[in-house]
């Protein structure tokens, strides 16, 4: 996987975030990217921290999602593995080799001016809001990526028709595998990336 076409993903992993993330991952897939989460690979002895520093090294880009670092309800710690891993990649920008000074990075938020009230050192830099709806989230991802490398791609509304074209034969063909829908609604990152690939390569040639 090359460093130019890798993009770093750094959002909630919780179940609540996947009507979010699939949308991003398809959409980084359908313009030719790789997308990189630390829930690629599941290794119980490898350490949390070492993956994510080794992932933000191996990425040219990066999608910094810190939408969930309010938290939800009283006595509730809000969550802060988000804005530290966007630090990590911002360091690593500044500390890294040369070929790290070429990092990019898009930052998303649930509301465009909330983050300076936890993070005002950012204050002054592009955010790009997605109010928690799926497609505002792709079409900000679209648009990012258009901005740093894909100018001719398709608009943000044939990606999703797209996306929710293969939500539906992706669910219809694991069903035909013995897949339950529980069983789908909670499929693995890896698998779902794996799926993407595989629909992608098979019916998207404009991207």
């Amino acid at each position: 996987m090359p460093f130019e076409d890798n993009i770093f993903i750094n959002c909630p992993l919780d179940a609540d975030y996947q009507v979010l993330l699939r949308p991003i991952l398809f959409t980084i897939i359908y313009l030719r990217f790789t997308p990189r989460i630390a829930l690629e690979r599941m290794d119980s002895g490898e350490s949390r921290i070492a993956k994510i520093i080794e992932l933000i090294g191996e990425s040219k880009y990066a999608i910094h999602d810190l939408s969930r670092i309010q938290a939800m309800q009283p006595a509730e710690i809000f969550r802060l593995n988000m804005p530290f891993e966007l630090g990590l990649d911002v360091g690593c920008r500044r500390f890294g080799n040369d070929k790290h000074a070429a990092k990019q990075c898009l930052v998303l938020e649930a509301e465009r001016y909330r983050y300076q009230a936890a993070l005002s050192d950012l204050s002054g830099s592009d955010i790009s809001a997605h109010n928690n709806n799926p497609k505002k989230a792709l079409t900000a991802v679209r648009a990012w990526l258009v901005s740093i490398s894909r100018p001719d791609a398709v608009g943000a509304t044939k990606i999703w028709e797209s996306f929710a074209n293969f939500m539906a034969k992706n669910h219809k063909s694991l069903r035909a595998r013995g897949f339950s829908n529980r069983e789908i609604q909670d499929l693995a990152i890896p698998e779902l990336i794996q799926c993407m690939v595989q629909w992608t390569a098979r019916n998207v040639h404009d991207a």
